[in-house]
This record gives structure tokens, sequence and C-alpha cells, in this order.
């Protein structure tokens, strides 16, 4: 059975989503401290899958960078993180 803070089949997106959902319940300050810690965790976890899927889309697009000839050509993308 997968552990409560185990996010890797998520999109980047449903991650995000419920990372702020997690944001929101915690800054309201309604949630029990031992359910607080617990979604605290699930919200790290979701945290750093966001930061890793951006992270690897930020690599693609160094990765691919169209020439204006059409060619495919290798180079670091101007993109912050």
């Amino acid at each position: 059975m997968a552990s409560e803070t185990d996010v890797s089949p998520l999109s980047f997106e449903d991650a995000l989503k419920e990372l702020e959902g997690i944001v929101e319940q915690l800054e309201r300050g309604d949630v029990a401290l031992e359910e607080s810690i617990k979604i605290y965790e699930r919200g790290a976890a979701l945290k750093l899958h966001c930061q890793n899927k951006l992270q690897n889309a930020k690599l693609k697009i160094e990765q691919i960078v169209l020439k204006q000839n059409g060619d495919v050509e290798t180079t670091a993308a101007d993109v912050e993180a």
C-alpha cells in the first residue's frame, strides 16, 4: 500500500491544486494539531513533487530548441526556476 505522502502518480496540476488546498487549510488554522502535522507532511511531498516536475520540464525545454532552419539544437533555455 502507498504511503499517505506518495504523490508520484499525480500530475503537476493535480499536485499543485492539492497543495493549494493544504495551504488554505493550514492558514485557516481550523485543523487539529495531529492532522496539521499529517497534512503538512503531505504538503511537503507535494511541493517537492511539483519542483521535480518543473525541473524536468525545464530540462526538456533546454534540450529541445529549434534553430531557424528547423534543425534541432541542444542548448540551455533562458528559463528561471
